[in-house]
């Protein structure tokens, strides 16, 4: 008996049409998978797509629109003013401020992923990095920022300024007494770092509750964050993920 699965590869377009389509349908997955494991907190968290036409426009998620509901329909269009140019419900001026900072200085960030999960709020609050104390917490290793400057919700310019220059050139930041970033050339890299940092932070979190954790040595540790850290890996190991939520969730596709 053969599987009619197939090896995933990925993916070329012919049109920008279809780039849009297929950015919307992993947003939504995206959402969907945060909703599965929790990492929703009422109206709070965003992940965000550019649009690969309006490169100063991004797709996000509806201002209170559970994340265990989105469809692509539901996705909302944004300018670089904050207006919602697609889309009828309103958008989060937090995801706003934050995300539209962090696509303009990354010209190379296609999406960014933020939620107030719970074990990366919880690490947050100590302010310190993510420790390479685990192989998957080594795709972390030296290509993350901690911002250690709470300055309440995010609703003006400059905290959106200063978040972005934490950022800098990483693929995430551990915003303190706030939650985790991330950030990647596809959606499926973004959302990925999202979900593996937040389960490194609970794995950092229980080490220390058990004992005095050693961490995996430089040397070592660099060489795992080549194989594991680079933006194809995070895209891989975002496939099982999507194929089980358009398994277990098709409606999500809905446009």
């Amino acid at each position: 008996m053969t599987s009619d699965r197939q090896q995933p590869t990925f993916p070329t377009f012919d049109t920008v049409e279809e780039e849009r389509r297929h950015r919307k349908q992993r947003l939504a997955a995206a959402f969907r998978l945060f909703g599965a494991f929790g990492f929703d907190e009422g109206a709070a968290g965003h992940i965000t797509a550019r649009d690969p036409e309006l490169t100063d426009h991004f797709w996000v998620n509806p201002l209170a629109m559970n994340f265990k509901r989105i469809r692509v329909r539901d996705l909302l269009l944004v300018n670089a003013a904050g207006e919602v140019v697609h889309g009828t419900w309103r958008v989060n001026k937090a995801a706003f401020m934050i995300h539209s900072h962090i696509h303009e200085a990354r010209p190379d960030v296609v999406a960014a992923a933020h939620s107030h999960s719970i074990y990366g709020k919880t690490l947050s609050t100590l302010r310190q990095p993510l420790l390479p104390l685990t192989q998957d917490a080594c795709a972390f290793y030296g290509d993350h920022a901690v911002f250690d400057d709470y300055g309440g919700v995010v609703f003006e310019h400059d905290e959106g300024d200063r978040i972005a220059a934490a950022l800098g050139s990483h693929k995430a930041a551990i915003l303190a007494n706030h939650g985790l970033l991330t950030v990647g050339a596809t959606v499926d890299e973004a959302a990925w770092w999202f979900i593996t940092m937040e389960r490194s932070c609970q794995a950092q979190l229980l080490a220390e509750a058990a004992g005095d954790p050693v961490p995996i040595p430089h040397e070592q540790a660099a060489a795992t964050a080549s194989m594991i850290g680079h933006p194809m890996s995070g895209w891989y190991s975002f496939q099982p993920l999507y194929d089980w939520i358009v398994t277990e969730q098709p409606d999500f596709l809905e446009e």
